[in-house]
């Protein structure tokens, strides 16, 4: 199928709106996503939401990239075929989304027989395009390939055989030597750096972009674009030998999921209308395969470029990145079961400085609930609401032309005052436009306690009802004040839509709120044709002690689901007949070598280290009770073997994943610790 370049952003008659495409990066189905995970997809919808009301019609696609070693290797591990891990893991994301309500339009998984095609669609299209050039010009080639390659990061660490560790991910790379058709990414340094010159806005934040001119000028190497030794993968056209590599194959994704190769011609036309990409949503770390390799994929096949890339930074926990082998990630089911789907976007969306690390809190996540949401928004609700129905039977009443011309109340109506709802309006659309989504958060909730609680604190409308002929002031004041209420769940619909649409529907509104045009909205647009909905709590407060263990209780759930009991234990007493085990029950214990790489004490905890423990294919935290037989600097580098396959627990607030083996001497029980003479690698199994 072949695209007229004229044909690539033009829409139907009946597709009168301009377009929005964005992505989320699509997501290794290795492992179940963590907040972190979720944080960029939030971050999208929120975006997605925002210019929907803006009057765009919007494409926001996600997935999941389900090829690659890591997938064979965990499959393997779980003794399951890689197709089935995926299948699970693939539910699990949908299930995920489904949770957070986020309304993607498309979804794509790279097992799809869709995205297969579209994949050697892409290549072909190189691969015709090259056959007009000489062989050194060509933008893909077959090579031999022997180098250090990070099966983590997917990503190649050098070109030489010599041992080396990936600066990403800091891992030893693994040794790979094999035939692969490689893209000649050398010959596209010049054009990625007029790509960067001329549009500067093309890889976002400035910083960003700074850091991927420089790895730039400093001089491209081509990259292999296959695999022979992986089998798990899309095959090569007219190559079956080899598979894709699995960025070339995951990148491609943003094309397959609106209908790139497809055989169906409304989704051709899908492709038509929304490529290219006005947005592909990454985190930092993948920036140099979106900024540099995917531009100058696109460039050799001839297809449009994506207009920007922008890279946010990582959600720590502990000020670490979320890593499961760390034992550190926090999961969205528990925040979102306990405080609700906007509890955990609006402390997101609110607590980070959006191209920057942000640092994940439970207890900052409660503290932020109460204040903003339970004491601010949710409280302003209650408190109109409740007053329009006790006061005027739930019809919102007008303003008094008394009320506008009696001051001190005129001041309501001054020149300044409606320049700042103008300028507030203006502000948040600004902060929307530039991703600042904490700046819109800031100056939304500002106006909830300038316009909405510090006005009806002020005027004291409940003293004054009370009062006989006031009751132009009263219905005054309770229009004023519902209209900040509306226009402030209009500003804040992208960032907490489950609340603001209750509130909305509570405030009696019959247009969809998802309908309101945020870029022609007016602070005094007040209509009603029916009186306001049943006034219900949209953000109880939260007690803090009774909210952390519910999450906690619910975390320990999702790592040890009930009724799993740990793979090598007995139910039956000690000492008892039943006690003896088959091969069989020994054969579930994975025990493997691993390599002690730090050690340190645990504050508070006399017999406690913490160790990270590198084990071949992942480095694991293991708290150990063998404070008092060995110095924390005594262990580094030393060989362990470990239970790998042990379920994660809790002990002292942290995370340990995985068992020390140690003999117990002497009276007193003295740990000594299982180890090796000979030189054996790191993940080796222990039989």
């Amino acid at each position: 199928m072949r695209i007229p370049k004229s044909h690539m952003n033009r829409a139907g008659p009946s597709q009168q709106k301009p377009k929005f495409y964005l992505t989320t990066p699509i997501y290794y189905a290795n492992s179940r996503p963590h907040v972190g995970s979720a944080y960029t997809t939030i971050v999208c919808d929120a975006i997605a939401r925002y210019k929907r009301m803006c009057g765009y019609e919007v494409a926001y696609l996600t997935g999941t990239d389900e090829h690659g070693v890591n997938i064979e290797r965990a499959a393997e591990e779980a003794g399951i075929t890689p197709q089935q891990l995926v299948d699970t893991n693939e539910k699990i994301f949908r299930e995920l989304w489904k949770l957070l309500g986020i309304t993607t339009t498309d979804f794509i998984r790279t097992t799809s027989r869709e995205h297969a095609r579209a994949v050697q669609m892409l290549v072909r299209r190189t691969l015709e395009r090259d056959r007009v050039l000489s062989p050194e010009k060509r933008s893909i080639y077959k090579d031999k390939y022997e180098g250090r390659y990070c099966i983590y990061d997917n990503a190649y660490v050098s070109d030489t055989p010599e041992p080396a560790d990936c600066p990403t991910c800091g891992r030893p790379a693994e040794l790979i030597a094999e035939e692969n058709y490689f893209f000649r990414l050398s010959a596209y340094q010049e054009k990625l750096l007029q790509l960067y010159r001329e549009k500067p806005g093309f890889v976002q934040p400035d910083f960003r972009r700074n850091e991927v001119k420089s790895f730039v000028e400093a001089g491209l190497k081509d990259v292999s674009i296959s695999r022979k030794t992986i089998k798990w993968g899309i095959p090569w056209p007219d190559d079956p030998e080899h598979v894709f590599y699995v960025w070339y194959d995951a990148l491609a994704s943003y094309l397959s999921g609106i209908g790139y190769g497809s055989e169906d011609p409304q989704e051709q036309e899908k492709f038509g209308r929304f490529w290219p990409a006005d947005l592909h949503m990454i985190g930092k770390e993948i920036i140099r395969f979106h900024a540099v390799y995917w531009p100058a994929f696109l460039m050799a096949a001839d297809l449009p470029l994506p207009n920007q890339i922008f890279a946010h930074g990582w959600l720590l926990f502990e000020q670490e990145k979320m890593s499961k082998s760390k034992g550190n990630v926090a999961y969205p089911e528990p925040i979102v079961k306990v405080l609700g789907n906007d509890a955990l976007r609006y402390y997101l969306l609110r607590e980070t400085v959006f191209g920057q690390d942000g640092n994940f809190s439970r207890e900052g996540l409660i503290t932020r609930y109460n204040a903003d949401l339970a004491n601010g928004l949710g409280n302003l609700a209650s408190r109109v609401l409740t007053m329009v129905w006790n006061y005027r039977n739930g019809w919102v009443p007008g303003i008094s032309e008394k009320f506008r011309s009696t001051p001190p109340h005129d001041q309501w109506f001054s020149a300044d005052v409606e320049a700042a709802k103008v300028r507030t309006i203006g502000t948040v659309r600004l902060a929307y436009d530039s991703f600042q989504f904490a700046l819109a958060a800031e100056e939304i909730w500002r106006a909830i306690a300038n316009w909405g609680d510090q006005f009806l604190t002020a005027t004291q409308p409940w003293v004054e009802a009370q009062k006989p002929g006031q009751e132009w002031l009263v219905d005054s004041w309770l229009r004023l004040v519902a209209e900040t209420l509306r226009s402030t769940v209009i500003l804040a619909h992208p960032l907490i839509p489950e609340a603001t649409l209750k509130i909305w529907q509570q405030l009696g509104q019959e247009q969809k709120l998802e309908d309101i045009r945020m870029d022609h909205l007016r602070w005094d647009a007040w209509k009603q044709t029916r009186p306001i909905g049943k006034c219900e709590p949209v953000f109880p407060r939260a007690d803090k002690k009774e909210a952390w263990e519910r999450m906690e209780a619910m975390e320990q759930e999702i790592r040890n689901p009930a009724g799993a009991q740990p793979v090598g234990t007995s139910s039956a007493p000690a000492g008892s007949a039943n006690n003896k085990i088959t091969i069989e029950d020994f054969a579930r214990v994975e025990m493997r070598v691993g390599v002690v790489q730090s050690a340190e004490r645990i504050p508070g905890a006399d017999k406690l280290l913490k160790l990270l423990v590198d084990i071949g294919d992942e480095t694991r935290q293991i708290l150990a009770g063998i404070a008092l037989a060995y110095a924390p600097e005594d262990l580094l580098g030393r060989k362990v073997v470990i239970v790998a396959n042990l379920a994660p627990r809790k002990m002292r607030g942290l995370e340990s994943n995985g068992m020390l083996l140690a003999a117990s001497v002497g009276p007193d029980g003295k740990p000594v610790l299982c180890t090796f003479a000979e030189e054996i690698p790191p993940g080796a199994r222990v039989k």
